[in-house]
């Protein structure tokens, strides 16, 4: 297949003209605020482990138990003979919590937005999506037999001028490279009796609201549908779609995802449920978070490039992709790992060093990250 070896060799060879090329690297303790690699010691600033659950404890003893209860693997896909109570108590425990009838399961939050476009839009149909909306609803977009069209990022003007016809709208209620939250309240008015509307929360979940709802609680507002992930506020991994009774069996017919794919683990979803209420109940996290919040904004907000968010995400921009390596590598010389995200992640001259916050950081960290940025601003300038 020779076509496919050049086709390989030629999009490999651009990404390292562009110095756009990544890697996978192997660090034992990622999921914790702080690991050991190469007999160097980090502090992690990299994780969206926001609640500090990844690596606790009690949330681990959980899973054990879950393990002791329901086994390992699920061994089959929902519809058959996957779906046990402790899946059926997690999606009630979702329901109970966030105000809806049905939560649909899946492996990934990846997968749930693409089986939420694929099985909802028909060809004529208008998708419409906020323009920084994760790749997973990009491609599903793009593939589905819809009409996409990208509304300005955060823009309601944007969104009320495109909406032509009835529609499916999505958005993300946290957006995961600035940190930035959507107007929820504004596109429900622009989106009310004229279309669906789709927020996305995977990183508002768990960390926004009274006690973890998430981004639509903080703006009071309750969007058609709801997309939940499981990878970071709740430590674990999964997803789950929440939405009325007639929409989640019309998923668990028609979603291929859900239909055609391995059920999650019965311990994992006995973990989760366990994380729900962690979330729920351990208050403390979120206020820890509030506090280093501050201290980042009192520590960084001298540099250029800083960016205020309400989030524990905080970019500072760099502009150049190779400016945004050189300096996350000088602040790993100093103890501290950072991701330096580059095109085409974000837009070109956007590169930035992602710095994310969780409540296992203390006060003391934040300050140090602060030392190290200043000390490799000085060495590359």
């Amino acid at each position: 297949m020779p076509v496919f070896k050049a086709r390989i060799q030629n999009a490999l060879d651009a990404r390292r003209q562009q110095g756009l090329t990544r890697k996978v690297q192997t660090i034992d303790g990622g999921n914790q605020h702080a690991f050991a690699r190469h007999e160097n010691r980090y502090i992690n600033f990299s994780s969206n482990d926001y609640l500090g659950l990844a690596h606790d404890k009690e949330l681990s003893r959980a899973w054990q138990k879950g393990i002791d209860l329901y086994g390992n693997g699920s061994g089959a896909s929902p519809l058959v003979t996957g779906f046990s109570s402790a899946h059926k108590n997690l999606e009630a425990a979702l329901c109970e919590w966030l105000g809806f009838r049905r939560a649909i399961l899946f492996s990934s939050g990846f997968s749930a937005n693409q089986a939420l476009v694929f099985s909802l839009l028909e060809k004529g149909d208008l998708l419409l999506q906020d323009k920084l909306n994760h790749a997973s609803l990009m491609e599903a977009g793009l593939l589905s037999p819809a009409t996409m069209k990208r509304f300005l990022h955060n823009d309601p003007r944007s969104l009320q001028k495109l909406l032509t016809q009835d529609a499916l709208v999505v958005t993300e209620g946290v957006f995961s490279m600035d940190g930035d939250l959507s107007p929820l309240a504004a596109l429900r008015e622009v989106t009310k009796d004229r279309a669906w509307l789709v927020v996305d929360d995977a990183h508002g979940i768990g960390v926004l609201g009274k006690q973890g709802q998430g981004s639509c609680e903080r703006a009071d507002i309750k969007p058609d549908i709801l997309v939940v992930t499981f990878g970071k506020a709740f430590g674990l991994s999964g997803a789950a779609i929440l939405c009325n009774e007639e929409v989640g069996d019309y998923l668990t017919q028609f979603a291929r995802h859900h239909v055609y794919s391995t059920a999650i683990p019965p311990s994992q979803a006995y973990a989760l449920t366990y994380a729900t209420r962690m979330i729920q109940e351990q208050h403390w996290r979120r206020e820890k978070l509030a506090e280093l919040q501050q201290t980042y904004k009192e520590c960084f907000s001298s540099f250029d490039g800083y960016v205020e968010t309400e989030t524990p995400i905080k970019p500072l921009i760099v502009g150049e992709a190779s400016l945004a390596i050189e300096l996350a590598d000088q602040i790993k010389s100093h103890g501290h790992w950072l991701t330096a995200i580059r095109p085409p992640t974000v837009p070109n001259g956007t590169a930035r060093l992602r710095i994310t916050l969780t409540a296992n950081h203390t006060s003391e960290n934040v300050m140090q990250l602060a030392d190290s940025f200043e000390a490799a601003l000085d060495r590359v300038g």
